[in-house]
This record gives C-alpha cells, sequence and structure tokens, in this order.
C-alpha cells in the first residue's frame, strides 16, 4: 500500500480509536453513577412502583452493558487494523489472501476480510 493511503488509513483508525475510547468511558462512568443512585433509591416508594422502577433499572443496564460490549469488540477490530497497517498487510483479506477493495475500505477503515468473504461468513450453514 502506498504511504499516503496508509497515513489516510491510520489517521481514521487513530480517530476512531479515540472517539470510541471517549465512548467507552463515557458509558462506563455512567453505568458506575447509575448503579450508585439505585442502590440509594428505594425509601418511601411502594412495592408495585419499587418493581417497575427496579425492572427499567435492570433493562437499562443490561443495554449499556451490550453497548459497551460491542463498543470493546469495535476497539479491538481498530486495535488490529493499526496492527496490520504497522506489519504491512493492511487491506488484506485474513481468509483468502485477496486484497480489500477501497470503497468497502474506506466505509469499514478496520474490515479484515473482503466483501465476498464476509458474505460467506454471514451465510447460513447449508447455503
Amino acid at each position: 500500500m502506498e504511504k499516503s493511503k496508509a497515513e489516510h488509513f491510520q489517521d481514521k483508525l487513530l480517530k476512531e480509536k479515540k472517539r470510541l475510547e471517549i465512548e467507552l468511558k463515557h458509558l462506563h462512568d455512567e453505568n458506575l453513577n447509575t448503579g450508585a443512585a439505585d442502590q440509594e433509591a428505594g425509601g418511601d416508594q411502594n412495592y408495585e412502583d419499587h418493581m417497575a422502577d427496579a425492572a427499567s433499572s435492570v433493562f437499562e443496564r443490561e443495554r449499556d452493558l451490550s453497548l459497551e460490549d460491542n463498543l470493546k469488540d469495535i476497539l479491538n477490530h481498530v486495535n488490529s487494523a493499526l496492527h496490520r497497517l504497522h506489519d504491512g498487510v493492511f487491506g488484506v483479506c485474513t481468509k483468502c489472501r485477496k486484497q480489500i477493495d477501497d470503497k468497502r475500505l474506506s466505509a469499514l477503515p478496520y474490515a479484515d476480510l473482503c466483501i465476498e468473504c464476509k458474505k460467506a461468513e454471514e451465510r447460513p450453514v447449508g447455503n
């Protein structure tokens, strides 16, 4: 890959990494604050209101934890892409070793599979 293109993707990946790290920190801090607030609440509410609030809190916490896991997964893909860039194999499909289309990399700079291999990966077994 030519140097200017590599620098372009490195810049893009580093910006995405920073954005993800900020979002993860914000979500993590928000989860910590929500947990503390949930523990402080609950004094003079009636039982039914308390149960509904507890269910809502559990749902929101589970949703936030799922979002946090997704962000961590994407951050891992970004870090892997930065390593591939450093190793000189960025833009090469990790499965078939063909070049990944620049349009795909522009849309998803941490892509590690070409579109054909990605489609095959997502295809149901037996098709």
